[in-house]
Parts: C-alpha cells; structure tokens; sequence
C-alpha cells in the first residue's frame, strides 16, 4: 500500500542553534575565554557530544568546576557577553524565512534557549510571526508540551507544521511523536553526528542547507 502524501504544510517553526545561528564563533569565543585553542576546544566538544555528552562536559574538562552562571557574569563584565548577533546568522536563514512568509506560510522561531536569547533574536529584526524561547516558555524540547505550544501559535493542526532543526533527538523524532512533519538540517555539530541515524527515514524532508525549503514546500 502506498503511504499518504503529508499534508500542505501552513506553519514552519524553526530551531535556533545551529538552524538559524551557526555556533561555530560562539564556542570560539569560549574556548579563547578558556584560553584554549579554538581547534583543540572544538574537537574535545565534537568528541563529547558524539559519546553522548553535553557542551558542559567540554567546559569542564579544561576548567574543571566551571560553573555557566558565574563564568557568564564574568564574561559580561570583561566586555565579551555570550549570545549571538547578527554575524552568527547563517547567510541563508534569512533570506529563507522570506520566502516561506511570501509564500503565506506562518513562520516561528522556537527553540531551546535562555532568556538572554529572547532581546538576541529580536535585535535581528527576522522576519518572523512569532518567537518562543523555552526559558520563556517554562517548557523545552523534547517535551511536548513545547511542541503543542508552538501549534497553539501557528492555529492550525499539527499535521500541517513543519519544525526544522539540526537534532534527531531533540527536533525530529518529538515532533513526528507529536504529529508534526519534521526537516533534519544536517549542519553543525548535531547535524553531521547524526546524519546516519536511521530514524532520519521517518523525517518529512533531510536538508544540506534551508536554500531549498522554500521550493520544496511550494512543490508540496
């Protein structure tokens, strides 16, 4: 028997980290606050994150202890906050944003976040509907009461949102557990550790890049 084509989609909510902001410069600049080399800091948290451990696991195997909060605290004060800006936006996540609203479609931004990210995403001017960060929310993924939220946004039924992220675990299988329709974007640490995992089948769509989503959507 041949499975159902998904429904039109008519909201798309996108991750944050490594979907519309590239994490690349942001571990950078720990690892120079850590006085580590950038290379050796980013191979050491590529190692972790593929055994099943935390960017937390990299802060402190080169400074044990480390505490967030306090090291954070310190950073502001020194004049190098933490965060994103507008030169860690990926150069296509703009300009695909767009072109999803051109085409009618509702358009969030929702992913797991502190509230610092809440004034970083806003100082962006991205053209989207809507905006939910889980430090806002009380909520984050996988849970899915992150995922009903955004649905309750968008107003329409989850079969017909698409959530985009970098994270099999965290992005795709949660929300086909909650009716969605799922994209894997296969950039960034998450996204490249991942990319072999045969769970990614049951994904609605598996992306190099968001310059194609558009199209892919408008196809649909």
């Amino acid at each position: 028997m041949t499975p159902s084509p998904p429904a039109p989609v008519e909201a798309v909510f996108f991750d944050v980290g490594e979907t519309l902001i590239s994490e690349n410069e942001i571990y950078g600049r720990w690892a120079d606050w850590l006085d580590v080399p950038r290379h050796t800091f980013l191979t050491r948290l590529g190692a972790f994150l593929a055994t099943g451990g935390t960017a937390m696991d990299a802060f402190r195997h080169f400074r044990p202890g480390f505490d967030l909060d306090r090291e954070e605290k310190l950073r502001a004060e020194a004049g190098v906050p933490n965060g994103f800006g507008a030169s860690d936006l990926y150069p296509d996540a703009r300009a695909c944003l767009a072109a999803l609203r051109a085409q009618g479609l509702f358009v969030g931004i929702a992913g797991n976040q502190p509230f610092a990210a809440v004034e970083q995403i806003a100082a962006l001017d991205l053209p989207a509907d809507v905006v939910g960060i889980s430090a806002a929310w009380g909520v984050e993924k996988p849970d899915p009461e992150f995922f009903a939220r955004c649905a309750r946004l968008a107003d329409v039924p989850a079969e017909r949102i698409l959530y985009v992220g970098d994270r099999v675990d965290n992005d795709v299988l949660p929300a086909l557990a909650f009716g969605m329709q799922a994209a894997f974007l296969r950039r960034g640490p998450w996204g490249h550790i991942q990319s072999g995992d045969p769970a990614l089948a049951e994904a609605t769509y598996v992306l190099d890049d968001l310059t194609t989503l558009s199209s892919l959507l408008a196809r649909a």
